[in-house]
C-alpha cells in the first residue's frame, strides 16, 4: 500500500468518475463545440456568480493568460512573495507578459490591503514600472494552506478600485477555502476581475482549471489561449471529470482538512519536530529539530511506503486529498509515533 502525500495532485479518477467521463457527449472545443466543455464553463460560471469561463488544461496556464489579459509589457504586479504565480510558474510572468513583481512579505502567504496601497508605483512617475495588477492566492500553497478573511479581499478590492487596478485571484485550491470559511462563491464573483480555479486537487479530476470572469475578458482569453498552445479538441471527457468533481467532491473536503488537522496534533508532540504551522486546510507544513535530518526522515518514511516532501529551508510537507483513505491515516499517525 503506497501513501502519497506529497500533494493532492496526485489523485486517481475513481471508477464512478471514469464511467461519468465515458459517457462524455463531446465535439470539437477550439470551435466551441464540445457540449460538456460547455456545460463546465457556464456551471463554473454560475457556482461563481460571473458572466462567462474557460476550461484549460493547467492552472498555470489559466493565471498566465490572467496576468496577460489585465498587463502590458513593463508593467508590475503585486503579489505575495510566496504566491504561485512567481514560485512555481516556470518564470511565466516575465517569459508571458513581459511583467515583473512587486513582491510582499505577507503573513503565510497572504497580504494586505495597507501592504497593496503602500507598494502602488506612482503612475506620473515614468522611472518605476506601472502597477496594473494584484493577485492573490486561496488557498496558499506555500503558507501551509491558510485561508484569507473575505473581509481583506473587499479593502483590496477598493484600494485597486480607487488605483485602476485589476485583481486576480489565483483560486487552485479555492474549494478547500470555501468548505472551511463556510463562504458563498457568488460573493468572489463580485470581488475579482478573474477567478482560476483548479479541479484536478482535491476535487480529484485528472486535469483541468477554469477561468471565471466577464463575457468580455473571457472572449479575449480565447486567443490568449490558442497563443499559448492550449486549445483542445474532444475535451469533453476530461470536462466531465470536473462536472462529476463538482457535483460529488466538494462535500468531502472536510474529511481531508479533519486528518491534516489531526496529522498536525500527532506531530506537534513527537520530540524531533520543531515546530508545526498552523493547520486549516488540507496542508500541512512542519519543520524538524535542529540535527535532524530532513532526507534521513523523508527516506525512513519512504521504506514505510509513505511519501511526502521537502519544500527547502527545513520545511517538510504533508498534503491529504481524496485518495488518502482513513485506513491509510492510522497507518500514517502509528508509523509517525513509532519513528525515533
Amino acid at each position: 500500500m503506497e501513501i502519497n502525500l506529497v500533494s493532492d495532485t496526485v489523485t486517481k479518477p475513481t471508477q464512478e468518475m471514469l464511467r461519468y467521463m465515458f459517457q462524455a457527449q463531446v465535439g470539437d472545443d477550439v470551435y466551441k463545440q464540445d457540449p460538456t466543455v460547455n456545460a463546465l464553463e457556464s456551471m463554473v460560471a454560475s457556482i461563481f456568480g460571473m458572466e462567462s469561463a474557460m476550461f484549460f488544461p493547467s492552472g498555470t496556464m489559466a493565471n498566465q493568460t490572467a496576468i496577460k489579459l489585465h498587463t502590458q509589457p513593463g508593467e508590475q504586479l503585486i503579489a505575495d512573495k510566496w504566491s504561485h504565480i512567481f514560485n512555481y510558474e516556470g518564470g511565466g510572468v516575465s517569459f508571458n507578459s513581459g511583467v515583473s513583481c512587486c513582491l510582499l512579505n505577507g503573513d503565510r502567504g497572504m497580504i494586505t490591503a495597507e501592504q497593496v496601497a503602500g507598494a502602488i508605483n506612482n503612475p506620473e512617475f515614468y522611472h518605476s514600472p506601472l502597477t496594473s495588477l494584484v493577485c492573490v492566492e486561496n488557498t496558499t500553497n506555500k503558507g501551509g494552506g491558510a485561508c484569507y478573511d473575505f473581509e481583506e479581499f473587499k479593502r483590496i478590492r477598493k484600494v485597486c478600485d480607487d488605483n485602476g487596478l485589476k485583481f486576480h485571484l489565483d483560486g487552485a485550491r479555492i474549494w478547500n477555502a470555501l468548505v472551511h470559511k463556510k463562504e458563498n462563491p457568488n460573493e468572489y464573483g463580485k470581488v475579482f476581475d478573474t477567478i482560476s480555479v483548479c479541479l484536478s486537487k482535491g476535487l480529484g479530476a485528472p486535469i483541468g482549471s477554469v477561468l471565471i470572469s466577464d463575457k468580455a475578458t473571457i472572449d479575449r482569453a480565447f486567443r490568449v489561449r490558442k497563443i499559448f498552445g492550449g486549445g483542445m479538441r474532444q475535451a469533453g471527457y476530461l470536462a466531465a471529470a470536473g462536472i462529476y468533481a463538482l457535483q460529488n467532491n466538494i462535500n468531502r473536503l472536510v474529511d481531508d482538512h479533519r486528518r491534516a488537522k489531526e496529522l498536525g496534533v500527532v506531530l506537534q508532540k513527537l520530540p524531533w519536530v520543531e515546530k508545526v504551522e498552523p493547520v486549516e486546510t488540507n496542508i500541512l507544513i512542519f519543520s524538524l529539530k535542529a540535527g535532524v535530518s530532513e532526507q534521513l526522515l523523508i527516506e525512513k518514511l519512504k521504506q514505510k511506503s509513505i511519501y511526502i516532501s521537502s519544500m527547502g529551508h527545513g520545511k517538510l510537507r504533508i498534503v491529504t486529498h481524496l485518495d488518502y483513505k482513513e485506513v491509510m491515516h492510522t497507518y500514517v499517525i502509528e508509523a509517525l509515533q513509532k519513528l525515533t
